[in-house]
């Protein structure tokens, strides 16, 4: 497969905004689906201190071709000073799937 396909993920502290992340990077086509996690806890050095915080997780299923795309998308639309940003490499799975994601993120 030409595309390889990854998740990406980042973190933010607001529900409504976890939403709003997901649904506008779809929109886009910059990722074919999006998963947000249930609330998790944060634990973090910020400015010299430890901070624990609520997080929502948001795992968007795309590829390596658009990845530079959404991750300049998601730093317009972010509030953070500095989001989590991490690109996990997608190993296996079944090439249904694999192709929906390529066939969703491919612009037209």
């Amino acid at each position: 497969m030409a595309n390889e396909i990854v998740i990406a993920q980042t973190t933010i502290d607001n529900e409504d905004q976890a939403r709003a992340l997901a649904r506008g990077a779809v929109e886009s086509k910059l990722a074919a689906g999006v998963h947000i996690d249930a609330p998790i806890t944060a634990v973090y050095w910020w400015k010299n201190e430890v901070e624990t915080a609520q997080e929502w997780r948001i795992s968007y299923m795309t590829t390596t071709d658009c990845l530079p795309r959404l991750e300049a998308w998601l730093s317009e639309k972010h509030p953070y000073d500095v989001p989590q940003w991490i690109a996990l490499p997608v190993t296996g799975g079944s090439e249904a799937y694999l192709s929906w994601v390529v066939e969703e993120t491919t612009r037209d």
